[in-house]
């Protein structure tokens, strides 16, 4: 990347602009961010609001760059070493100062101490770490994670784990014994006895999870429209971590639409979103998520334009997603991931992105954006030729492209009965009052709709009413 392109990107985790040699204080804090977290660029001669190159007088250059240095070894502990260079663009001058990431974290200003001194990167901002995050950062020092650390509350023989042994028999034909939990070290030894870790606890259906990690759980929603203000459906996913990506997966296959095309003598069926991408990031969200973080949960929201996953922790810095064809491959949970991999719920080799990139491309209507927000982590699917349906249509949501992916269906259907149609299209089985829900209905008002459409021969009720499904007329 050319000056002239990084020029033109924004501030963030990784970039900081100075149109001068700012105050001690002020730079130093954004240094220590940078060494506790993936490193990063300040650039001194060029402004940020409104950004333009200001540049620095050359004779001065020398002289501010032994300032820097001073300044780093005097107020930044552990040692920093960072390469201050000069650049000139437009026959002005800049200096780049590059802070690698730091190998002896946590980085913190001398005088105020590790308690509070101590900065990590949040944006395009630097934010004073509190105890867990310091902790974290201590983690990271000794390469320990935080589910391989142990929990003493209980040793490892009274931990109830039943749903795990009966996922874990099921996914490998192996039986979970106390040989297998060391080798996964989800238990170990202290003290002559034998304790979970906290990727243990977070496997098993006992109290101490609850008590723990009350927020390891993912809260899933589908709004109305395309905002927060009212939702159809929602549900809190919130039994042991091996399951909850797949119950998540099934929430957003129930509240997304398949539609279905004649390709000569086969019918063709087609979700409106890249399924299989949006599954591989809800379990990355799972299996990746920072579970030291308190108070936060994953979130997997649905609007009638997009479809949206929030996960708790920062990306990795390592992993680009920018590069989603690479193999990439950087876990946070050291002791969760093996066993998520032993199950064969995320692939062995990295190649998580590369399947969503490879998805993407079958969906060119889709656009995939993601962004760190706050200590979060947010991937979007964007339907790009979202249209907001007129209000004397219905406010159920939007059609997209899916009006003429239903068959012959004639033009004079109305929004309501289009949905039904698509609703059914996707899951024959369903029901009235399923229905009802999901559109925001009543089941009365939805009765009177389905009659409707079996009056006009729409619409075919094959069996009983208890045990028979539904089936789209396309003559």
């Amino acid at each position: 990347m050319n000056i002239n392109e990084l020029i033109a990107q924004p501030e963030g985790r990784r970039l900081e602009f100075k149109g001068e040699l700012p105050t001690n204080s002020d730079i130093a804090k954004t240094i220590v961010a940078f060494a506790n977290d993936a490193g990063g660029d300040i650039y001194i001669g060029i402004n940020d609001k409104p950004r333009q190159i200001i540049g620095l007088p050359e004779n001065e250059l020398t002289q501010i760059e032994e300032q820097i240095s001073n300044m780093i070894y005097d107020r930044c502990y552990p040692t920093i070493l960072p390469e201050v260079s000069f650049l000139s663009v437009e026959e002005k001058h800049l200096i780049r100062i590059c802070i690698y990431r730091g190998s002896m974290p946590p980085y913190y200003l001398k005088e105020k101490g590790k308690l509070k001194g101590t900065y990590i990167r949040v944006g395009s901002t630097n934010k004073l770490a509190d105890e867990s995050i310091i902790a974290s950062l201590e983690r990271k020092r000794r390469n320990i994670s935080f589910d391989s650390e142990i929990i003493m509350d209980k040793p490892a023989s009274s931990l109830i784990i039943d749903g795990f042994k009966e996922l874990y028999k099921e996914k490998t034909e192996e039986e979970i014994n106390l040989q297998v939990l060391r080798k996964l070290e989800l238990i170990k030894l202290e003290q002559d006895k034998e304790y979970p870790t906290n990727a243990l606890i977070l496997f098993s259906d006992d109290s101490l999870r609850k008590s723990f990690f009350p927020n390891a759980k993912i809260e899933c929603a589908r709004f109305k429209g395309i905002g927060t203000e009212e939702f159809i459906d929602q549900k809190s996913i919130s039994t042991h971590i091996g399951l909850q990506a797949e119950e998540a997966y099934n929430f957003v296959l129930r509240h997304i639409n398949k539609s279905a095309t004649v390709e000569g003598i086969y019918t063709v069926s087609r979700w409106e979103y890249p399924v299989k991408a949006i599954r591989e990031i809800i379990r990355n969200a799972v299996v990746h998520r920072d579970y030291s973080l308190t108070g936060k949960d994953i979130k997997v929201a649905i609007y009638d334009d997009m479809i949206e996953i929030s996960s708790p922790g920062l990306l990795p810095p390592s992993i680009d997603y920018s590069a989603m064809e690479s193999r990439q491959s950087d876990a946070r949970n050291k002791v969760i991931a093996p066993v998520f991999k032993r199950i064969g719920i995320i692939d062995q080799w990295g190649n998580g992105l590369k399947l969503v990139a490879q998805e993407l491309r079958e969906y060119p209507e889709i656009e995939l954006k993601w962004r760190e927000v706050g200590l979060s982590f947010q991937v979007q699917f964007i339907k790009k030729n979202y249209k907001t349906i007129p209000t004397n249509v219905g406010d159920v949501g939007d059609v997209g492209d899916n009006v003429g992916d239903v068959g012959n269906i004639d033009n004079n259907i109305s929004y309501n009965e289009l949905k039904i149609i698509q609703l059914i299209l996707h899951n024959p089985n369903i029901t009235t009052k399923e229905i009802a829900e999901t559109l925001g209905i009543s089941t009365r008002q939805c009765e009177r709709i389905i009659a409707k459409l079996k009056q006009s021969g729409k619409l075919l009720r094959k069996g009983s009413a208890r045990t028979g499904y539904w089936e789209i007329n396309n003559n």
